[in-house]
């Protein structure tokens, strides 16, 4: 018989796991209020942590190029958004909170979340003739998010959606998106199992045929004699 003292030990642990279950996916979650009030000096915010050191230093000297000191252009990941954000909301939620009049270089972000692998772009509307709505969710939802979909590729996703970004912002024309792969299945004597089933069904036809011809005629011949 278990004693009052042992049934409390065990509610109270059973209490204590359920509360530690409800607060980790919680605390996982990321609200812009959680980052910094301020632009932080690096434009990297890697807060998901899923860069190596060298892409690191390679993706910050990437943003300082974009737009010669004209453009404040940043990259943040996440690993989850909090309830009722979605990474456009967030963006701007962001974009918000760190314009500040000590900030007055129009500011374009880069997000990537990596729980959904989605990414999206959000810019100063001071950089809309620049950069139209239209390309800014292109390069977020098919410029980066396919390298991300085809296996976890954030520096390729950062890359190419900065090089798309840049390309427009120096004067060029916009690249578009990638070109979708259309995986073809390459042609194979290997019979399908229909093709196998329909192959013995004809088979089996033309033995019962042949079988139903010359039957009778042996049968003819050997009673004729």
């Amino acid at each position: 018989m278990v004693s009052p003292l042992t049934r409390r030990l065990i509610t109270g642990l059973l209490s204590l796991v359920i509360t530690l279950g409800v607060l980790v996916p919680s605390a996982a979650a990321i609200a812009p209020g959680n980052l910094p009030e301020q632009p932080p000096e690096a434009h990297l915010l890697d807060d998901a942590d899923v860069f190596s050191r060298a892409s690191r230093s390679e993706l910050e000297n990437r943003l300082q190029e974009v737009g010669d000191g004209r453009i404040d252009a940043r990259l943040v990941t996440v690993r989850r958004l909090d309830y009722g954000f979605s990474l456009r909301s967030f963006g701007d939620a962001l974009l918000e909170r760190w314009s500040t009049p000590n900030n007055s270089t129009p500011m374009l972000l880069l997000l990537i979340e990596t729980q959904n692998k989605r990414a999206a772009v959000v810019a100063d509307p001071e950089l809309t003739s620049q950069l139209p709505e239209s390309l800014l969710t292109s390069t977020g939802r098919a410029t980066m998010a396919t390298p991300l979909r085809q296996g976890d590729r954030y520096r390729q996703a950062s890359i190419d959606g900065l090089n798309r970004l840049a390309t427009v912002l120096e004067g060029g024309e916009d690249p578009g998106p990638p070109e979708e792969i259309v995986r073809t299945t390459l042609p194979t004597n290997v019979p399908t199992k229909a093709e196998t089933e329909e192959s013995d069904a004809f088979t089996w036809v033309i033995v019962l045929l042949v079988v139903g011809t010359i039957v009778p005629m042996a049968t003819w011949w050997v009673f004729s004699r």
